[in-house]
């Protein structure tokens, strides 16, 4: 009797269980299904936060040189954007995500191939439209830094050129090597392989190599150094643009740095919060560098200070302890002034302080890591692989490998496009052009109008070019934070 009674309680289970599967099977599909449509909802919006940081960068670099040349200022980061997602959909995605080899990718090319509305091709849990979404306004993020470096004197058709082979094949084949799991992904020393969550090196140092590359070619403006070396002063115009242009960049970088998750997780909120600290310790870090070196709080260098720790924090964003971060952003902060300073001493002129914002900071950004990685972001695949944690100095030296490799290629790349450039078509204008401004020059009229004489809305008539800057500009101590 006991038997019986055990076989019929076991064969009721077992019907139960036949009855519940179906259930429990759609019910996985749903939470499947609408995990996959949020991660895609979030990845687009980050995307979207991305995409107004082009403003900021306008604003910034329009804030920090001269009210004659804000339209061209607009004007390129406009084609920064334009320019860059055209490139990027023809060659550039294939390049950086296509199958091919560990150099470069050999498909995708024109999204040929992509799925744009499923599990995508290069990311199973977006839409490859949601992949290219959000890699093609990176892409433009990475040739805009180099904007401000080159700002006051490059001609603007010349810029085009390189904006395109910035975003079609020098960026692309860095993210190929990194994030297209190709040469540097594949790269050990010990258990350490590289890491970049949102792009320290990816993004900005390749954004700052191309940019020393620029402006060391172009050399400095007219009148930015004496006969003797010594620094000019030539201010920007418009410390509100500034300002407002940091702020734009801070909110797009909760974008840049959560939505590289590339999902809808728990993980979200912790990148955001690592990345509000570091950028506020980058001010303070910045501030007190530069109230203790010239006797003031200079406001653009304290901008520069707050864009320093977001620019470092980029790469170990998803390693690192809030602590760990807020060090991390400090640092950067401090680096940014003497970066700054040390370029002017060397003359190099970069006007927004581009270089040592992206350039010397991303590299910082990406070395702390081998110092300061606390958590597996999922590149590691490892907890504690910071030196400040036991994990040695394998994780700091394949950092370092990573940002050389980088460097070298960017660098031998851009010089090449920019030397060919310039024994070609040219790279700078002329030196009357430069003296009226190239809102005149190159755009057929100023970027502000005023009423005149002629009429309401009449553009004022840009002053004769005959005036020699180098007189006209009085010798003052330089403006720390508009070199």
């Amino acid at each position: 009797m006991k038997k019986k009674v055990l076989l019929a309680v076991i064969a009721t289970g077992a019907l139960g269980v036949a009855l519940a599967s179906p259930a429990l099977a759609q019910d996985a599909d749903a939470a499947a299904a609408n995990k996959f449509i949020l991660d895609n909802i979030w990845v687009f919006i980050a995307g979207v936060m991305v995409f107004l940081m082009q403003a900021g960068f306008g604003l910034v670099e329009a804030g920090l040189t001269r009210s004659k040349n804000v339209a061209n200022i607009m004007a390129k980061n406009m084609a920064d954007m334009v320019i860059g997602v055209l490139a990027f959909f023809c060659i550039g995605f294939g390049i950086a995500f296509g199958g091919g080899n560990d150099w470069f990718g050999t498909s995708l090319f024109f999204l040929d191939g992509a799925n744009l509305t499923g599990p995508g091709v290069v990311l199973e849990g977006l839409t490859d439209s949601t992949t290219f979404f959000f890699q093609a306004v990176f892409a433009a993020t990475a040739v805009t830094i180099a904007s401000g470096a080159m700002a006051e004197r490059t001609k603007f058709t010349t810029y085009l050129i390189f904006a395109a082979v910035m975003t079609g094949l020098i960026y692309p084949v860095v993210v190929h090597w990194t994030w297209g799991g190709g040469f540097i992904a594949n790269l050990s020393i010990g258990d350490a392989v590289y890491s970049d969550f949102a792009g320290s090196t990816i993004v900005h140092s390749t954004g700052g190599w191309a940019a020393l590359m620029g402006a060391m070619i172009l050399g400095p403006r007219l009148g930015r150094y004496g006969k003797n070396g010594e620094p000019r002063a030539l201010p920007g115009h418009n410390i509100v643009f500034t300002a407002i242009g940091v702020f734009i960049l801070w909110f797009g970088w909760f974008g840049f740095n959560p939505g590289s998750e590339l999902a809808a997780d728990e993980f979200v909120s912790f990148i955001a919060l690592n990345t509000m600290i570091a950028a506020a310790a980058g001010a303070v870090g910045a501030t007190i560098v530069i109230w203790t070196k010239s006797g003031v709080p200079d406001v653009a260098m304290v901008a520069n200070g707050v864009l320093a720790g977001l620019v470092s924090i980029t790469a170990g964003t998803g390693t690192m302890t809030p602590l760990g971060s807020l060090i991390t952003g400090f640092i950067g902060g401090v680096i940014v002034v003497f970066a700054v300073l040390g370029f002017d001493k060397i003359r190099i002129d970069d006007p927004v302080g581009a270089i040592s914002v992206h350039g010397v900071c991303g590299v910082w950004g990406t070395l702390a890591i081998g110092f300061f990685a606390k958590h597996d972001d999922a590149f590691l695949g490892r907890e504690d692989a910071g030196l400040f944690y036991g994990g040695g100095f394998d994780q700091l030296a394949v950092q370092a490998t990573m940002v050389a490799i980088v460097a070298v290629w960017v660098l031998g790349t851009t010089g090449a496009l920019f030397s060919l450039l310039k024994a070609t078509i040219g790279l700078r204008v002329s030196a009357e052009e430069e003296l009226a401004g190239l809102d005149v020059m190159e755009h057929g009229g100023p970027g502000y109008h005023t009423e005149t004489h002629g009429g309401i809305g009449a553009a004022s008539a840009p002053a004769p070019v005959t005036a020699d800057l180098r007189q006209s500009t009085p010798v003052t101590e330089p403006n720390l934070g508009t070199v």
